[in-house]
């Protein structure tokens, strides 16, 4: 079993900042793409940040400039930090990891159970 336990999520003003941590934990031999999607009330759910084992990252351009995806891989740990939030920014955060887990031979995508976060004056 994999599991991912985020966390960091909550009410911030606009303008400001907030970084949610996603920690992966359980049958895990390697970690490859890991992720942020959001999704807000009435949309569909969307690709925010993603990152590879490489370290090669990829942005919404909505959040591009704003956001930073990164990952420790020690801890098997991926990140989002997220500045100068905006209203539009407000929904709820998934965490997303492409897992090889030991004694299999494909990897398969695990979910978090999703971070609220708030952006409100």
């Amino acid at each position: 079993q994999v599991q991912l336990v985020e966390s960091g999520g909550g009410l911030v003003q606009p303008g400001g900042s907030l970084r949610l941590s996603c920690a992966a934990s359980g049958n895990i031999l390697r970690i490859y793409t890991m992720g942020w999607y959001r999704q807000a009330p009435g949309k569909q759910r969307e690709l925010v940040a993603g990152i590879s084992s490489g370290g090669s990252t990829n942005y919404a351009d909505s959040v591009k400039g704003r956001f930073t995806i990164s990952r420790d891989n020690a801890k098997k740990t991926v990140y989002l930090q997220m500045n100068s939030l905006k209203p539009e920014d407000a929904a709820v955060y998934y965490c997303n990891a492409d897992v090889l887990q030991h004694s299999w031979s494909t990897s398969y995508s695990f979910w978090g159970q999703g971070t609220l976060v708030t952006v409100s004056s």
